[in-house]
């Protein structure tokens, strides 16, 4: 049985709470932004590199080797880090806590002494990040259609998957888009990326598995396994590491 594993943005305890409830057997995949947000980041990459579990480009796992390549220059260069960019203001320091390429001094997030070894690390990861698919398409059927993971919808532009001018168009789509697929779109789409509260979204042609573990408000605060086969569910309230 396949099972897609929502976001997990840095969770990895919870993650391995929710591993032990799915059977042995299972074959994971992950939708993508696996990092940023909660405690873990690094962990919860070296899990999934370690397993060699199937894995799309989330927008962080982007946000990461764009950005990151800016903190791995102020490392080198022995100048200031950038904390106030995008990435930072969106989990980034997390991230980088998580590798250990910060370490906070009272109120403040500074650079550490001793990096080669954390910057080794956070440089392989992110070459990792860069070479993840933008898409899965499986050799499996839901509902009659073959079943695609990406990390956002991308059913509105499926169309354009092959095509080389589109291809940015269709990337970016992919790995940003909030619009769920049409009702005429002729995949059964598994992503994550925009959280549900009280549970996945599914619809006869796409499941959103994304139910929101980082979020604290009400309804959201799980990380979600959807089986593709049978359309089972299994949740795990985020644990608070």
């Amino acid at each position: 049985m396949h099972y897609v594993i929502g976001d997990v943005h840095g969770h990895y305890a919870t993650l391995c709470a929710l591993i032990k409830q799915l059977p042995e057997d299972a074959t994971l995949l992950f939708v993508g932004d696996l990092i940023d947000r909660g405690m873990q980041s690094r962990e919860v990459v070296a899990f999934v590199r370690e397993g060699k579990y199937a894995c799309v480009m989330g927008n962080h796992e982007e946000l990461m080797f764009t950005y990151g390549r800016l903190v791995v220059e102020a490392y080198r260069n022995d100048s200031m880090l950038d904390l106030g960019n995008f990435w930072c203001s969106n989990g980034g320091i997390e991230a980088l806590l998580s590798y250990g390429l910060l370490e906070k001094k009272g109120t403040t997030y500074q650079k550490v002494q001793k990096f080669e070894e954390a910057l080794k690390v956070f440089e392989e990861d992110m070459a990792w990040m860069e070479r993840l698919p933008t898409y899965l398409e499986l050799p499996l059927q839901k509902n009659g259609l073959s079943v695609v993971v990406s990390h956002a919808p991308l059913g509105s532009v499926w169309e354009l998957r092959n095509s080389e001018a589109m291809f940015g168009m269709f990337h970016k789509t992919a790995t940003t888009s909030r619009r769920n697929p049409d009702a005429n779109v002729r995949i059964f789409n598994v992503f994550g990326h925009t959280p549900q509260p009280f549970g996945i979204d599914e619809a006869n042609n796409y499941a959103n598995v994304d139910t929101g573990c980082y979020k604290k408000e009400e309804g959201y605060g799980m990380l979600s396994a959807y089986c593709i086969e049978n359309g089972e569910v299994i949740g795990m309230p985020r644990a608070e590491k």
